[in-house]
């Protein structure tokens, strides 16, 4: 079992996303004076084990389905083409899967024994999200929705609440950018796989709505960026200083939406796919600082 091959079905290029999500969280414990490193380096250790078990499911699943050989694989869609270039088998890819699912149990369940009980729902959601997203939950139409929380607010607010010991609303207020930016880097994402994902069974906001409506979505959700860090601000929930991180959405949208508004019926070009990774990843660092500052 090669190192390399494991990389690619835990997408590890793709594993700084938790690294951000564990950032802000821990940005919003250190704002209200109660940030322990050691329990943000324990959370962001069960969130890369959450995430690479989503990874490596996920390509388990796609290989499965033979999703993996229709897809036109883009640097940041379609698969990392490990399984079927046989790199790797399949039950070693559910393997790697499921060790990194088990980290991340064994962590939540290691907070639960210091946070309590109101840590439940976060957990139950997040497993949800992790073992069931291929082969459920990519299919009823909610897969973007449980992106966006697993991948998105839970781990937000479940980093600050580890290390406050309570859910707080200064974390939901940080966690509201990251659950739109996650849900539109799957959604962006799933334009390239259309007839894969048809082929292969998913039910996606892309099929559900069609190329133009699913645009116009991904636009919104977009701008509800920027807007959620204005409004937040504004009532007080956020330091004034976290406009900062409307920054990236000014530089890196536009791509994206000029393709949303204009083309939609076209393929996603690869550089507007790329800055939408680039402004998920950005707009949390800076969020991330300005709540550390």
């Amino acid at each position: 079992m090669s190192v390399p091959a494991i990389a690619g079905v835990a997408r590890a290029p793709f594993l700084l996303l938790p690294v951000t999500l564990v950032a802000v969280g821990t940005g919003a414990a250190a704002y209200l004076g109660q940030h322990d490193w050691a329990s943000a380096g324990l959370a962001l250790l069960g969130m890369l084990g959450v995430h690479v078990a989503v990874n490596a499911l996920n390509e388990a699943s796609d290989y499965k389905t033979r999703i993996d050989f229709h897809t036109e694989r883009t640097p940041f869609s379609g698969g990392s083409g490990t399984l079927p270039a046989e790199r790797l088998s399949y039950g070693k890819a559910v393997a790697t899967g499921l060790a990194g699912g088990m980290l991340g149990i064994a962590v939540g369940v290691y907070f639960l024994t210091i946070v309590g009980t109101k840590l439940i729902p976060l957990l139950a959601v997040g497993a949800l999200a992790t073992f069931f997203y291929s082969p459920f939950l990519a299919r009823i139409y909610v897969g973007e929705l449980f992106a966006g929380l697993g991948l998105g607010a839970l781990p937000v607010i479940g980093t600050t609440m580890v290390q406050t010991g309570d859910y707080e609303a200064l974390a939901i207020a940080a966690s509201l950018p990251a659950f739109l930016m996650t849900f539109n880097l799957l959604l962006l994402n799933e334009f390239p796989d259309e007839t894969a994902d048809r082929k292969g069974g998913r039910r996606n906001l892309v099929l559900l709505l069609g190329r133009p409506k699913a645009a116009v979505f991904y636009a919104l959700f977009a701008i509800l960026v920027p807007v959620s860090l204005i409004a937040t601000v504004a009532l007080d929930y956020l330091p004034t200083l976290a406009l900062v991180a409307i920054l990236p959405s000014l530089i890196l949208l536009p791509k994206p939406l000029a393709w949303a508004f204009k083309q939609p019926r076209q393929p996603v070009p690869i550089p507007a796919l790329g800055a939408n990774v680039i402004w998920n990843l950005s707009t949390n660092v800076v969020l991330a600082l300005t709540l550390f500052v």
